[in-house]
């Protein structure tokens, strides 16, 4: 367990953050746009998916992605519309190809379940001891089918055995967390107790500075790690310590 100072410290900073101020200059924008179910999950999974590098160009390419759907990503994805889509770049390293990978695994899934979430429930994803990797290997698996067997590591990662699945944890903090503030709580197939921390460079350096991860990596073992630790402040809710490391790396 963290010293009291340092869970005082947390709490307050995931309580300053995590607050409607904090929507605006987040890609968690992008889902709350949408009211219907599946537009949510589909905003939320491409989203995210392509969340790295500078916030503002992330919030631009998501921006640019949701308007090539027409603003309506369920019916876009369910028309098949993606195959006309023009070649070009989408945000950094994803492409309209990629894009098209992830849509046609997403309209395979939504052709035979109501929503992401019901696919989850049906898959057990709640009962799997890590549910965010249980979930990525069942998508990929759907993913591979409806591309001709093929996988696509920009999508979501293949190599699931080592990675931290930042965007895709990331992604699930927005669908399941539920205390009404940023995230939308969308989702009953898991609960906030189960989800992980979306770990990338800059979280993972300030937990290591505040004492709160040992492992050097921002790998699967790094991401278990810190969850772990961030459960014996909040076992119910983990993931709301995400919002502090943000807070407090933008004070460092």
């Amino acid at each position: 367990m963290p010293d009291a100072d340092t869970v005082s410290m947390l709490r307050q900073e995931a309580a300053r953050i995590n607050s409607p101020e904090f929507i605006d200059l987040d890609p968690v924008q992008f889902p709350r746009r949408f009211t219907r179910l599946q537009d949510i999950e589909i905003a939320a999974i491409v989203c995210s998916s392509i969340s790295w590098g500078n916030r503002a160009m992330i919030r631009r390419s998501c921006d640019r992605m949701l308007a090539l759907m027409g603003h309506d990503p369920y019916a876009y994805v369910m028309d098949g519309a993606y195959e006309d889509l023009p070649d070009g770049n989408i945000h950094r390293t994803f492409f309209a190809a990629n894009l098209r990978h992830f849509l046609r695994g997403l309209h395979r899934v939504y052709s035979r379940y109501d929503s992401l979430n019901d696919f989850a429930r049906a898959h057990k994803i709640g009962s799997e001891e890590a549910p965010a990797w249980a979930l990525a290997r069942v998508l990929n698996g759907e993913f591979a089918e409806a591309n001709g067997g093929c996988g696509d590591n920009r999508c979501l990662p293949l190599n699931l055995e080592t990675t931290a699945l930042k965007r895709l944890n990331m992604a699930l903090r927005w669908l399941v967390r539920n205390d009404g503030i940023v995230d939308l709580g969308v989702w009953d197939a898991i609960t906030p107790a189960q989800l992980y921390i979306p770990l990338d460079v800059h979280v993972g350096n300030v937990a290591r500075q505040l004492g709160l991860l040992t492992r050097k990596s921002n790998d699967r073992k790094a991401a278990v790690e810190l969850t772990e630790t961030l459960r014996l402040i909040s076992p119910d809710d983990p993931t709301w310590l995400d919002y502090a490391l943000f807070g407090i790396g933008a004070q460092l």
